[in-house]
């Protein structure tokens, strides 16, 4: 089990969460991703991030609101295809013009 980001983070990328990690699990492309992610291989489930979310984003696997489970795939995903991952978010949230 590891923790999520969710679609608050979306365009905020607020880089507080990715400092507080002790094993440096927190990712984005700067200039190029519309949030973070986390790596569920590397994090070890402290919550460390949670508290440090100022836009409550961040959930336990196991506790991802129905709305957002696609961010449990999409977190793992940008590990494996960005590209692909960047697509879904903007599915999931286009960018506003």
């Amino acid at each position: 089990m590891s923790y999520v980001i969710c679609s608050p983070c979306i365009d905020v990328i607020d880089t507080a969460c990715q400092e507080v990690c002790p094993v440096d699990c927190i990712y984005f492309d700067r200039g190029t991703d519309r949030m973070l992610f986390i790596n569920p291989d590397e994090c070890i489930d402290c919550g460390a991030c949670v508290p440090e979310c100022p836009v409550n984003a961040i959930y336990e696997e196991s506790e991802v609101p129905p709305e957002w489970q696609d961010f449990i795939q999409l977190n793992a995903q940008w590990f494996e295809d960005k590209p692909a991952a960047r697509r879904q978010v903007d599915d999931l949230a286009p960018a506003r013009t």
